[in-house]
């Protein structure tokens, strides 16, 4: 595999990645908020 796809995939896979755990994040604390509501 060459360097250069691996420079330019690096960064988009961290963006990635931090956009999944920042949306993660919120989408848990709705769902924890619904089920309260519920119980």
């Amino acid at each position: 595999m060459d360097w250069r796809v691996i420079v330019v995939l690096a960064p988009l896979a961290v963006a990635g990645g931090w956009a999944v755990y920042n949306i993660g994040k919120y989408a848990i604390a709705q769902v924890q908020a619904f089920l309260s509501k519920q119980a």
